[in-house]
């Protein structure tokens, strides 16, 4: 078979790879055939499709697994063996990294190759994700993700799953942040994230409100002067008593009314533009995801796709499909971790039986570490597992943004590879970008760089000398690989308020906060070597680390010229952006009826799972 060259690729042109036509002619003719056969040869060669050599994607994100939860990261108590069959025959990345320790900012650095505070997708307070499907913040238009470059391109794309980067802006069906308007061509998932309110007896994330409201001193205030007000020390009129009595009272009552609606507003599934199912029933969602992904794989493997394949597992509020219920000695959560890796490995036979494994690319990990605080209503433990690495979700301590990160293409990248270089997810953009054909756009910075030089063995050191670690708006931490070092350093401006003595870390707030009441500010900043410290155990000072000051100094340096690249874009995490907006509200009937629909064809499969191996 005549094998057709990109353009990029002919200096590599061997001479077994063109056919040798043996033809016989008359000799009157050879001179005119000859020049003509000739150049249509190698007009074929250069019109050729520039689809036909370029790899599918595969993309697949776990949402807040950990890196010790897979066996192929060290775990002996859980079972992945599709993961780590992937892990097997692809590059292992041991120091991948999340841009954020967060699910939307990490999502929108994924999707971009971007720092998210680039794009305005950091928060300013203490939130720092999107939480009301009726917001109007999401990923700004102006942006360009990797699937809408691969789209242009050619590319049949497709999101199935978490998107959590917004839907509206100015009424309920505008989707100007649909996964639509980036590049996907296919969407079947949901908007939001997987809270404990989008499942029953689940109890409600919103609890973990009371704990940001001083509504013990509000009360102790309000029980002070109705006491004084009764001895006559502090007059109040009778209306003005009512009134304030009503005004709580209607503030209880409208807290009340929103947790109780909340999954039916907040809680849908959708199809492309359409609702078609308010609340979803999570049970045997992670089926239903993965049939409509195989279903997309059967329907383009006769041209170039890319699937990006966004698990609402192992994320609160836990679920796990009947036959994975009670399958694993971790609980609910260890279900749906088995869950997840039969899962991929349903898509590596799909790839397999379409024959376009050897042509497809997959990438397999998580948006940030386990989230430790994770404990159900009635005390179960509801987290992973982030291995030797200290803390969870929402810090940048190697917990929370450590996390797996394994690469697959037969034949291209090696097998059985491990790589302890520092990789971060946002260099998944430019990676893609370039092998679909394009460049990276050139208006913009891209803060990752291509893998494949790394993932081939062409370079052996990492192209991020310095990686910047945020916490919302704020810059937290900073890692510096020098070239001509093997030490690995990371220093510390804050740190969050961390209680690790009880094994839950940010638990009285349900997660770690940036702002200055949560956090302890460090004059020098601390610093670790994480070459000889992964943990983050002890750190370093001047009289242990003769080159402390240096490297603080050279930090220093670096922070400066990347704040000096950060352009001011307007925030899309602004209190204004945040809150419920009633005309944004998405409804599949109406609001009357509390936005109750069943509409899915995919509600009632049922996929028979393979067999779980025994331990």
């Amino acid at each position: 078979m005549t094998k057709t060259l990109l353009p990029e690729h002919t200096d590599n042109l061997k001479l077994n790879e063109v056919p040798i036509l043996a033809v016989k002619v008359p000799l009157k003719m050879k001179t005119t055939w000859i020049p003509c056969c000739l150049s249509i040869l190698f007009f074929k060669a250069g019109s050729a499709s520039p689809l036909e050599k370029r790899p599918n994607f595969v993309l697949m994100m776990v949402d807040d697994l950990g890196i010790g939860d897979l066996g192929c990261y060290g775990n002996t108590t859980l079972r992945t063996p599709n993961i780590d069959k992937l892990a097997q025959e692809g590059v292992k990345l041991t120091q991948h990294i999340a841009a954020a320790p967060l699910c939307t900012p990490s999502r929108a650095a994924f999707l971009t190759g971007r720092y998210p505070i680039r794009s305005g997708m950091v928060g300013q307070g203490r939130l720092g994700v999107y939480v009301i499907s009726a917001a109007s913040g999401g990923l700004p238009n102006q942006e360009v993700t990797f699937a809408k470059i691969a789209k242009q391109q050619g590319y049949k794309t497709a999101l199935i799953g978490k998107w959590h980067l917004g839907l509206n802006c100015e009424w309920s069906n505008d989707h100007c942040h649909h996964p639509s308007v980036h590049g996907f061509d296919h969407f079947y998932g949901i908007t939001m994230t997987n809270l404990r309110d989008c499942q029953t007896g689940h109890g409600t994330v919103f609890v973990n409100v009371l704990a940001h409201i001083p509504y013990r001193a509000l009360g102790v205030g309000v029980a002070t002067v109705a006491l004084l007000h009764v001895r006559g020390v502090v007059p109040i009129r009778r209306r003005l008593a009512l009134c304030l009595a009503a005004l709580v009272g209607v503030a209880a009552a409208s807290f009340t009314m929103f947790v109780l609606t909340f999954p039916n507003l907040n809680c849908f599934l959708m199809r492309n533009q359409d609702i078609v199912e308010q609340p979803y029933v999570s049970e045997n969602l992670t089926q239903r995801m993965t049939r409509e992904a195989v279903e997309f794989l059967e329907r383009n493997s006769e041209r170039p796709f890319l699937l990006f394949l966004s698990f609402i597992q192992v994320h609160t509020a836990l679920f796990a499909s009947p036959r994975f219920q009670g399958t694993s000695q971790h609980g609910l959560y260890g279900d749906a971790v088995h869950e997840v890796d039969w899962s991929v490995g349903q898509i590596m036979q799909t790839l397999n039986r379409l024959s376009v494994s050897e042509n497809t690319l997959l990438y397999l990990t998580s948006d940030q570490g386990a989230h430790l605080e994770e404990i159900s209503v009635r005390g179960e433990v509801h987290r992973g597992w982030n291995g030797i690495y200290k803390a969870g979700k929402s810090t940048n301590w190697e917990g929370g943004i450590r996390v797996p990160g394994v690469l697959r293409w037969s034949g291209t990248l090696p097998a059985g590879k491990l790589i302890d270089e520092p990789t971060s997810n946002m260099d998944i953009f430019p990676t893609v970008v370039k092998l679909a054909g394009a460049s990276t756009p050139g208006d913009r910075i891209i803060d990752g760089h291509d893998l494949l030089p790394l993932l081939q063995g062409r370079v052996k050191r990492s192209r991020h000398e310095f990686l910047f670690h945020y916490c919302n708006a704020y810059l937290n931490a900073v890692r510096w690989c020098p070239p001509d070092s093997h030490s690995v350093w990371k220093a510390f401006f804050f740190t969050p308020n961390f209680y690790p003595e009880n094994g839950t870390g940010c638990f009285h707030t349900h997660a770690c906060f940036c702002t200055p009441e949560y956090v302890t500010y460090h004059d020098p900043p601390l610093l670790f070597d994480l070459s000889r410290d992964p943990s983050e155990t002890t750190p370093l000072t001047a009289d242990s680390e003769p080159a402390f000051h240096a490297v603080l100094e050279e930090i220093r340096v670096a922070v400066e010229r990347h704040t000096g690249s950060v352009v001011p874009v307007l925030s899309q995490m602004t209190p204004g952006k945040l809150v419920w907006k009633p005309w944004l509200q998405p409804c599949c009937s109406s609001l009357a009826q509390l936005c109750r629909c069943e509409r899915d064809s995919q509600r009632s499969i049922s996929t028979p799972p393979q067999e779980q191996p025994t331990s």
